[in-house]
Protein backbone atom coordinates (compact mmCIF):
# COMPACT_ATOMS: atom_id res chain seq x y z
CA UNK A 1 0.00 0.00 0.00
CA UNK A 2 2.96 2.31 0.56
CA UNK A 3 3.75 4.48 -2.47
CA UNK A 4 7.33 5.19 -1.41
CA UNK A 5 10.11 2.66 -1.83
CA UNK A 6 12.25 4.12 0.94
CA UNK A 7 10.14 5.31 3.89
CA UNK A 8 11.29 8.34 5.88
CA UNK A 9 10.15 9.85 9.13
CA UNK A 10 8.28 12.51 7.16
CA UNK A 11 6.37 9.99 5.04
CA UNK A 12 5.53 7.92 8.12
CA UNK A 13 4.01 11.01 9.77
CA UNK A 14 2.16 11.91 6.56
CA UNK A 15 0.66 8.42 6.37
CA UNK A 16 -0.48 8.60 10.00
CA UNK A 17 -2.13 11.95 9.24
CA UNK A 18 -3.77 10.46 6.14
CA UNK A 19 -5.53 7.67 8.03
CA UNK A 20 -9.17 8.48 8.84
CA UNK A 21 -10.38 7.68 12.34
CA UNK A 22 -11.36 4.03 12.02
CA UNK A 23 -12.58 1.05 13.99
CA UNK A 24 -8.93 0.25 14.75
CA UNK A 25 -8.36 3.71 16.25
CA UNK A 26 -11.45 3.35 18.40
CA UNK A 27 -10.47 -0.17 19.47
CA UNK A 28 -7.07 1.06 20.62
CA UNK A 29 -8.72 3.95 22.43
CA UNK A 30 -11.12 1.60 24.24
CA UNK A 31 -8.46 -0.97 25.21
CA UNK A 32 -6.03 1.62 26.53
CA UNK A 33 -8.91 3.52 28.07
CA UNK A 34 -9.96 0.47 30.07
CA UNK A 35 -6.37 0.09 31.26
CA UNK A 36 -6.48 3.72 32.34
CA UNK A 37 -9.84 3.18 34.06
CA UNK A 38 -8.36 0.43 36.22
CA UNK A 39 -5.38 2.69 36.85
CA UNK A 40 -7.83 5.21 38.32
CA UNK A 41 -9.49 2.50 40.42
CA UNK A 42 -6.12 1.44 41.83
CA UNK A 43 -5.04 5.03 42.45
CA UNK A 44 -8.07 5.95 44.55
CA UNK A 45 -9.07 2.61 46.08
CA UNK A 46 -7.11 3.45 49.21
CA UNK A 47 -9.40 6.46 49.81
CA UNK A 48 -12.46 4.24 50.01
CA UNK A 49 -10.97 1.61 52.31
CA UNK A 50 -9.40 4.13 54.69
CA UNK A 51 -12.58 4.75 56.73
CA UNK A 52 -12.53 1.03 57.57
CA UNK A 53 -8.77 0.75 58.13
CA UNK A 54 -8.76 3.76 60.45
CA UNK A 55 -10.96 1.88 62.90
CA UNK A 56 -9.55 -1.57 62.18
CA UNK A 57 -5.87 -0.66 62.65
CA UNK A 58 -6.28 2.45 64.83
CA UNK A 59 -4.48 4.73 62.39
CA UNK A 60 -3.45 8.25 63.34
CA UNK A 61 -3.75 11.21 60.93
CA UNK A 62 0.00 11.01 60.34
CA UNK A 63 -0.16 7.32 59.47
CA UNK A 64 -3.10 7.96 57.15
CA UNK A 65 -1.16 10.66 55.31
CA UNK A 66 1.89 8.41 55.00
CA UNK A 67 -0.17 5.52 53.66
CA UNK A 68 -1.77 7.76 51.06
CA UNK A 69 1.58 9.23 50.08
CA UNK A 70 3.39 5.89 49.74
CA UNK A 71 1.47 5.10 46.57
CA UNK A 72 2.08 8.57 45.21
CA UNK A 73 5.81 8.32 45.88
CA UNK A 74 5.84 5.15 43.79
CA UNK A 75 3.81 6.92 41.10
CA UNK A 76 6.27 9.82 41.04
CA UNK A 77 9.21 7.48 40.46
CA UNK A 78 7.26 5.34 38.00
CA UNK A 79 6.14 8.34 35.92
CA UNK A 80 9.66 9.51 35.23
CA UNK A 81 11.27 6.07 35.19
CA UNK A 82 8.91 4.47 32.71
CA UNK A 83 9.22 7.56 30.52
CA UNK A 84 12.84 6.51 29.97
CA UNK A 85 11.78 2.90 29.41
CA UNK A 86 9.20 4.00 26.85
CA UNK A 87 11.78 6.03 24.93
CA UNK A 88 14.38 3.27 24.98
CA UNK A 89 12.34 0.07 24.49
CA UNK A 90 9.06 1.28 23.01
CA UNK A 91 5.67 2.46 24.19
CA UNK A 92 3.92 -0.92 24.08
CA UNK A 93 6.64 -2.90 25.88
CA UNK A 94 6.78 -0.36 28.70
CA UNK A 95 2.98 -0.21 28.88
CA UNK A 96 2.67 -4.00 29.32
CA UNK A 97 5.31 -3.90 32.04
CA UNK A 98 3.40 -1.27 34.03
CA UNK A 99 0.16 -3.26 33.77
CA UNK A 100 1.90 -6.37 35.10
CA UNK A 101 3.29 -4.44 38.08
CA UNK A 102 -0.11 -2.90 38.87
CA UNK A 103 -1.85 -6.27 38.89
CA UNK A 104 0.75 -8.21 40.87
CA UNK A 105 1.04 -5.65 43.64
CA UNK A 106 -2.71 -5.02 43.62
CA UNK A 107 -3.15 -8.61 44.75
CA UNK A 108 -0.35 -8.15 47.27
CA UNK A 109 -2.22 -5.15 48.74
CA UNK A 110 -5.39 -7.24 48.97
CA UNK A 111 -3.67 -9.83 51.12
CA UNK A 112 -1.69 -7.41 53.29
CA UNK A 113 -1.52 -8.50 56.91
CA UNK A 114 -1.18 -5.03 58.41
CA UNK A 115 -0.27 -1.39 58.02
CA UNK A 116 3.43 -1.83 57.24
CA UNK A 117 2.86 -4.41 54.50
CA UNK A 118 0.17 -2.33 52.83
CA UNK A 119 2.45 0.72 52.98
CA UNK A 120 5.20 -1.15 51.09
CA UNK A 121 2.93 -2.83 48.54
CA UNK A 122 1.17 0.46 47.72
CA UNK A 123 4.56 1.97 46.92
CA UNK A 124 5.45 -0.77 44.44
CA UNK A 125 1.99 -0.74 42.88
CA UNK A 126 2.43 3.00 42.50
CA UNK A 127 5.42 2.44 40.22
CA UNK A 128 3.14 0.84 37.64
CA UNK A 129 0.26 3.25 38.17
CA UNK A 130 2.59 6.21 37.65
CA UNK A 131 4.01 4.81 34.44
CA UNK A 132 0.88 3.50 32.72
CA UNK A 133 -1.08 6.65 31.94
CA UNK A 134 1.81 8.74 30.51
CA UNK A 135 2.72 5.88 28.18
CA UNK A 136 -0.88 5.30 27.07
CA UNK A 137 -1.48 9.03 26.57
CA UNK A 138 1.73 9.31 24.55
CA UNK A 139 0.70 6.42 22.33
CA UNK A 140 -2.83 7.73 21.72
CA UNK A 141 -1.43 11.15 20.81
CA UNK A 142 1.01 9.59 18.36
CA UNK A 143 -1.64 7.68 16.40
CA UNK A 144 -4.14 10.57 16.31
CA UNK A 145 -4.35 12.88 13.31
CA UNK A 146 -4.21 16.63 13.78
CA UNK A 147 -7.89 17.34 13.04
CA UNK A 148 -9.75 17.11 16.35
CA UNK A 149 -6.81 15.43 18.05
CA UNK A 150 -7.87 16.96 21.35
CA UNK A 151 -11.31 15.37 21.16
CA UNK A 152 -9.89 12.00 20.15
CA UNK A 153 -7.41 11.92 23.05
CA UNK A 154 -9.79 13.34 25.64
CA UNK A 155 -12.49 10.80 24.79
CA UNK A 156 -9.89 8.14 25.54
CA UNK A 157 -8.97 9.93 28.75
CA UNK A 158 -12.64 10.34 29.68
CA UNK A 159 -12.63 6.68 30.66
CA UNK A 160 -10.27 7.59 33.52
CA UNK A 161 -12.96 9.26 35.67
CA UNK A 162 -15.17 6.26 34.95
CA UNK A 163 -12.70 4.47 37.20
CA UNK A 164 -13.43 7.01 39.94
CA UNK A 165 -17.16 6.42 39.54
CA UNK A 166 -16.73 2.63 39.54
CA UNK A 167 -14.50 2.81 42.59
CA UNK A 168 -16.78 5.16 44.54
CA UNK A 169 -20.07 3.49 43.59
CA UNK A 170 -18.64 0.00 43.96
CA UNK A 171 -17.15 0.81 47.35
CA UNK A 172 -20.59 1.62 48.75
CA UNK A 173 -21.47 -2.07 48.43
CA UNK A 174 -18.10 -3.82 48.22
CA UNK A 175 -16.46 -2.38 51.34
CA UNK A 176 -19.33 -2.95 53.80
CA UNK A 177 -20.48 -6.27 52.32
CA UNK A 178 -17.37 -8.04 50.98
CA UNK A 179 -14.63 -6.28 52.89
CA UNK A 180 -11.91 -3.77 52.04
CA UNK A 181 -9.58 -6.37 50.43
CA UNK A 182 -11.91 -6.78 47.47
CA UNK A 183 -11.30 -3.18 46.38
CA UNK A 184 -7.68 -4.12 45.69
CA UNK A 185 -8.62 -7.42 44.05
CA UNK A 186 -10.82 -5.47 41.62
CA UNK A 187 -7.84 -3.31 40.71
CA UNK A 188 -5.77 -6.36 39.75
CA UNK A 189 -8.00 -7.30 36.81
CA UNK A 190 -6.22 -5.31 34.02
CA UNK A 191 -3.65 -8.09 33.64
CA UNK A 192 -6.07 -9.80 31.25
CA UNK A 193 -5.93 -6.75 28.98
CA UNK A 194 -2.34 -7.54 28.08
CA UNK A 195 -3.73 -10.18 25.70
CA UNK A 196 -5.83 -7.58 23.87
CA UNK A 197 -2.88 -5.18 23.69
CA UNK A 198 -0.70 -7.83 22.07
CA UNK A 199 -3.35 -8.51 19.43
CA UNK A 200 -4.61 -5.02 18.62
CA UNK A 201 -1.99 -2.44 19.63
CA UNK A 202 1.21 -2.41 17.53
CA UNK A 203 4.24 -0.35 18.42
CA UNK A 204 3.94 3.37 17.69
CA UNK A 205 5.03 3.98 14.07
CA UNK A 206 6.17 7.48 15.07
CA UNK A 207 8.48 6.04 17.74
CA UNK A 208 9.81 3.34 15.42
CA UNK A 209 10.54 5.90 12.69
CA UNK A 210 12.30 8.27 15.08
CA UNK A 211 14.46 5.37 16.28
CA UNK A 212 15.46 4.66 12.68
CA UNK A 213 13.35 1.48 12.44
CA UNK A 214 11.62 2.73 9.32
CA UNK A 215 10.86 -0.65 7.75
CA UNK A 216 9.00 -1.79 10.87
CA UNK A 217 6.99 1.44 10.93
CA UNK A 218 6.26 1.03 7.22
CA UNK A 219 5.05 -2.55 7.73
CA UNK A 220 2.68 -1.53 10.54
CA UNK A 221 1.21 1.32 8.50
CA UNK A 222 0.90 -0.87 5.41
CA UNK A 223 -1.18 -3.32 7.43
CA UNK A 224 -3.34 -0.52 8.83
CA UNK A 225 -3.84 1.00 5.37
CA UNK A 226 -4.98 -2.35 4.00
CA UNK A 227 -7.36 -2.78 6.93
CA UNK A 228 -8.79 0.75 6.72
CA UNK A 229 -8.80 1.54 2.98
CA UNK A 230 -9.29 -1.99 1.66
CA UNK A 231 -9.22 -2.02 -2.13
CA UNK A 232 -9.80 1.74 -2.39
CA UNK A 233 -6.59 3.66 -3.19
CA UNK A 234 -5.64 6.02 -0.33
CA UNK A 235 -5.51 9.76 -1.00
CA UNK A 236 -2.14 11.27 -2.02
CA UNK A 237 0.36 12.00 0.73
CA UNK A 238 0.56 15.58 1.97
CA UNK A 239 4.19 16.12 2.96
CA UNK A 240 4.44 19.27 5.07
CA UNK A 241 7.51 18.55 7.19
CA UNK A 242 11.13 19.27 6.44
CA UNK A 243 13.19 16.17 5.75
CA UNK A 244 15.48 14.87 8.47
CA UNK A 245 17.51 11.70 8.73
CA UNK A 246 18.73 12.22 12.29
CA UNK A 247 18.03 9.37 14.69
CA UNK A 248 17.87 10.97 18.11
CA UNK A 249 17.78 9.62 21.64
CA UNK A 250 16.06 11.47 24.46
CA UNK A 251 18.18 13.37 26.95
CA UNK A 252 16.75 14.77 30.17
CA UNK A 253 18.66 18.02 29.56
CA UNK A 254 16.62 18.65 26.41
CA UNK A 255 13.57 19.35 28.55
CA UNK A 256 15.30 22.57 29.61
CA UNK A 257 16.76 23.66 26.27
CA UNK A 258 15.39 26.28 23.86
CA UNK A 259 11.61 26.56 23.63
CA UNK A 260 11.15 23.52 25.85
CA UNK A 261 12.43 25.20 29.03
CA UNK A 262 9.36 27.45 29.39
CA UNK A 263 7.05 24.62 28.30
CA UNK A 264 8.53 22.27 30.88
CA UNK A 265 8.20 24.83 33.66
CA UNK A 266 4.59 25.52 32.65
CA UNK A 267 3.36 21.92 32.57
CA UNK A 268 5.22 21.00 35.75
CA UNK A 269 3.43 23.75 37.67
CA UNK A 270 0.10 22.89 36.03
CA UNK A 271 0.45 19.20 36.86
CA UNK A 272 1.48 19.91 40.45
CA UNK A 273 -1.34 22.37 41.20
CA UNK A 274 -4.10 20.41 39.48
CA UNK A 275 -3.14 17.19 41.19
CA UNK A 276 -2.75 18.79 44.60
CA UNK A 277 -6.34 20.01 44.35
CA UNK A 278 -7.87 17.02 42.59
CA UNK A 279 -6.29 14.21 44.56
CA UNK A 280 -6.17 16.17 47.80
CA UNK A 281 -9.95 16.44 47.73
CA UNK A 282 -10.54 13.01 46.26
CA UNK A 283 -8.60 10.92 48.76
CA UNK A 284 -9.40 12.92 51.89
CA UNK A 285 -13.09 13.81 51.53
CA UNK A 286 -14.42 10.36 52.53
CA UNK A 287 -12.28 10.40 55.67
CA UNK A 288 -13.10 14.06 56.42
CA UNK A 289 -16.82 13.33 56.22
CA UNK A 290 -16.35 10.37 58.56
CA UNK A 291 -13.96 11.87 61.14
CA UNK A 292 -14.79 15.62 61.09
CA UNK A 293 -18.47 15.60 60.19
CA UNK A 294 -19.21 12.25 61.90
CA UNK A 295 -21.01 10.62 59.01
CA UNK A 296 -21.15 6.83 58.75
CA UNK A 297 -18.76 4.98 56.43
CA UNK A 298 -21.58 4.35 53.96
CA UNK A 299 -22.71 8.01 54.06
CA UNK A 300 -19.14 9.17 53.53
CA UNK A 301 -18.79 7.00 50.45
CA UNK A 302 -22.17 8.11 49.07
CA UNK A 303 -21.14 11.76 49.39
CA UNK A 304 -18.05 11.02 47.33
CA UNK A 305 -20.04 9.53 44.47
CA UNK A 306 -21.56 12.88 43.46
CA UNK A 307 -18.21 14.53 42.83
CA UNK A 308 -16.85 11.57 40.89
CA UNK A 309 -19.96 11.38 38.70
CA UNK A 310 -19.80 15.07 37.75
CA UNK A 311 -16.12 14.63 36.86
CA UNK A 312 -17.17 12.18 34.17
CA UNK A 313 -19.64 14.71 32.75
CA UNK A 314 -16.92 17.38 32.72
CA UNK A 315 -14.60 15.04 30.80
CA UNK A 316 -17.16 14.77 28.00
CA UNK A 317 -17.67 18.55 27.94
CA UNK A 318 -13.93 19.19 27.81
CA UNK A 319 -13.50 16.67 24.97
CA UNK A 320 -15.90 18.62 22.76
CA UNK A 321 -14.59 22.03 23.81
CA UNK A 322 -10.83 21.63 23.71
CA UNK A 323 -10.45 21.83 19.92
CA UNK A 324 -13.02 24.64 19.64
CA UNK A 325 -11.87 27.11 22.31
CA UNK A 326 -8.27 25.89 22.53
CA UNK A 327 -6.10 24.34 25.20
CA UNK A 328 -5.12 27.58 26.96
CA UNK A 329 -8.69 28.74 27.54
CA UNK A 330 -9.69 25.33 28.88
CA UNK A 331 -6.85 25.45 31.41
CA UNK A 332 -7.45 29.04 32.55
CA UNK A 333 -11.17 28.43 33.02
CA UNK A 334 -10.60 25.11 34.79
CA UNK A 335 -8.03 26.35 37.30
CA UNK A 336 -9.97 29.53 38.10
CA UNK A 337 -13.31 27.77 38.47
CA UNK A 338 -11.69 25.18 40.76
CA UNK A 339 -10.09 27.76 43.02
CA UNK A 340 -13.14 29.94 43.60
CA UNK A 341 -15.38 27.37 45.42
CA UNK A 342 -12.49 26.43 47.69
CA UNK A 343 -11.83 30.09 48.45
CA UNK A 344 -15.50 30.45 49.41
CA UNK A 345 -15.22 27.44 51.75
CA UNK A 346 -12.29 29.15 53.45
CA UNK A 347 -14.27 32.38 53.85
CA UNK A 348 -17.18 30.45 55.39
CA UNK A 349 -14.90 29.16 58.16
CA UNK A 350 -17.04 26.29 59.45
CA UNK A 351 -19.28 25.15 56.58
CA UNK A 352 -21.72 22.29 56.96
CA UNK A 353 -21.09 18.86 55.47
CA UNK A 354 -23.62 19.54 52.70
CA UNK A 355 -21.91 22.85 51.79
CA UNK A 356 -18.51 21.18 51.72
CA UNK A 357 -19.86 18.37 49.60
CA UNK A 358 -21.44 20.70 47.04
CA UNK A 359 -18.61 23.22 46.68
CA UNK A 360 -15.89 20.55 46.80
CA UNK A 361 -17.76 18.68 44.07
CA UNK A 362 -17.78 21.83 41.92
CA UNK A 363 -14.05 22.32 42.50
CA UNK A 364 -13.22 18.67 41.77
CA UNK A 365 -15.33 18.76 38.63
CA UNK A 366 -13.67 21.91 37.29
CA UNK A 367 -10.10 20.88 38.07
CA UNK A 368 -10.72 17.55 36.37
CA UNK A 369 -10.95 19.40 33.03
CA UNK A 370 -7.38 20.57 33.55
CA UNK A 371 -6.16 17.19 34.78
CA UNK A 372 -7.63 15.32 31.82
CA UNK A 373 -6.66 17.95 29.23
CA UNK A 374 -3.06 17.83 30.41
CA UNK A 375 -2.86 14.29 29.04
CA UNK A 376 -3.64 15.76 25.64
CA UNK A 377 -1.52 18.88 25.97
CA UNK A 378 1.70 17.53 27.51
CA UNK A 379 2.54 14.99 24.75
CA UNK A 380 1.84 17.70 22.18
CA UNK A 381 4.51 20.11 23.40
CA UNK A 382 7.38 17.61 23.12
CA UNK A 383 8.86 15.97 20.00
CA UNK A 384 8.65 12.21 19.37
CA UNK A 385 12.23 11.62 20.52
CA UNK A 386 11.32 12.71 24.06
CA UNK A 387 7.51 12.67 24.14
CA UNK A 388 7.20 9.80 26.64
CA UNK A 389 10.03 11.22 28.73
CA UNK A 390 8.54 14.72 28.78
CA UNK A 391 5.07 13.41 29.56
CA UNK A 392 6.38 11.06 32.25
CA UNK A 393 8.51 13.64 34.04
CA UNK A 394 5.71 16.23 33.85
CA UNK A 395 3.16 13.81 35.28
CA UNK A 396 5.67 13.00 38.02
CA UNK A 397 4.88 16.48 39.32
CA UNK A 398 1.26 15.40 39.49
CA UNK A 399 2.42 12.61 41.77
CA UNK A 400 4.41 15.17 43.78
CA UNK A 401 1.24 17.21 44.23
CA UNK A 402 -0.67 14.05 45.14
CA UNK A 403 2.10 13.11 47.54
CA UNK A 404 2.13 16.51 49.24
CA UNK A 405 -1.63 17.02 49.47
CA UNK A 406 -2.65 14.07 51.70
CA UNK A 407 0.05 14.44 54.40
CA UNK A 408 -0.46 18.23 54.38
CA UNK A 409 -4.13 17.70 55.17
CA UNK A 410 -3.25 15.15 57.85
CA UNK A 411 -0.66 17.45 59.41
CA UNK A 412 -3.02 20.43 59.47
CA UNK A 413 -5.85 18.39 60.98
CA UNK A 414 -3.56 16.95 63.65
CA UNK A 415 -2.07 20.33 64.54
CA UNK A 416 -4.92 22.83 64.18
CA UNK A 417 -8.04 20.74 63.55
CA UNK A 418 -9.11 23.50 61.13
CA UNK A 419 -10.48 22.28 57.83
CA UNK A 420 -10.81 25.79 56.37
CA UNK A 421 -7.05 26.36 56.00
CA UNK A 422 -6.91 23.28 53.78
CA UNK A 423 -9.40 24.84 51.39
CA UNK A 424 -7.41 28.09 51.26
CA UNK A 425 -4.22 26.27 50.28
CA UNK A 426 -5.98 24.33 47.54
CA UNK A 427 -7.66 27.54 46.29
CA UNK A 428 -4.26 29.24 45.96
CA UNK A 429 -3.01 26.28 43.93
CA UNK A 430 -5.87 26.85 41.49
CA UNK A 431 -5.08 30.52 41.05
CA UNK A 432 -1.35 29.80 40.58
CA UNK A 433 -2.18 27.26 37.86
CA UNK A 434 -4.32 29.79 35.96
CA UNK A 435 -1.59 32.45 36.14
CA UNK A 436 1.04 30.01 34.90
CA UNK A 437 -1.00 29.15 31.82
CA UNK A 438 -1.53 32.82 31.00
CA UNK A 439 2.20 33.51 31.24
CA UNK A 440 3.75 30.42 29.64
CA UNK A 441 1.04 28.33 27.94
CA UNK A 442 1.40 27.41 24.24
CA UNK A 443 -1.63 26.90 22.02
CA UNK A 444 -1.42 23.56 20.14
CA UNK A 445 -4.92 23.17 18.70
CA UNK A 446 -5.06 22.32 14.99
CA UNK A 447 -1.29 21.87 14.57
CA UNK A 448 0.63 18.73 13.56
CA UNK A 449 2.72 17.39 16.44
CA UNK A 450 5.96 17.90 14.52
CA UNK A 451 5.05 21.55 13.83
CA UNK A 452 4.32 22.23 17.50
CA UNK A 453 7.49 20.47 18.67
CA UNK A 454 10.28 20.31 16.06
Amino acid sequence: MSEVSAPTYETIVARIERLPISRWHRSVRVILGICTMFDAIDAVSIAFVLPVLIGLWGLSPGQIGLLLSSGFVGQLIGSAGFGFVGERYGRVFALNLTILIISVFGLACAFSGGYSALLIFRFFQGLGIGGEIPLAATYVNEIAKTHRRGRFVLLYQAIYPVGFVVASVGSIWVVPELGWRWMFILGALPAVLMIAIQRVVPESPRWLARRGRLQEADAILTGLEQKIFGDVPPPPLQLSLRATTQVQTARIAELFEGIYAARTLCVWVMWFCSSMIGYGLLVWLPSLFHTVYHLSVRQSLVFSVLGNTTVLAMAIIAAFAIDVIGRRRVFVLSFTAAGLPLFILWLLGQPTAVTVMLLAAVSSTCISAAQLSLWTYTPEIYPTRMRALGTGTASAWARAGSMLGPPLVGWLLAGTHQVSIIFLIFACAGFIGAATVLLFGTETSGRVLEEVSP
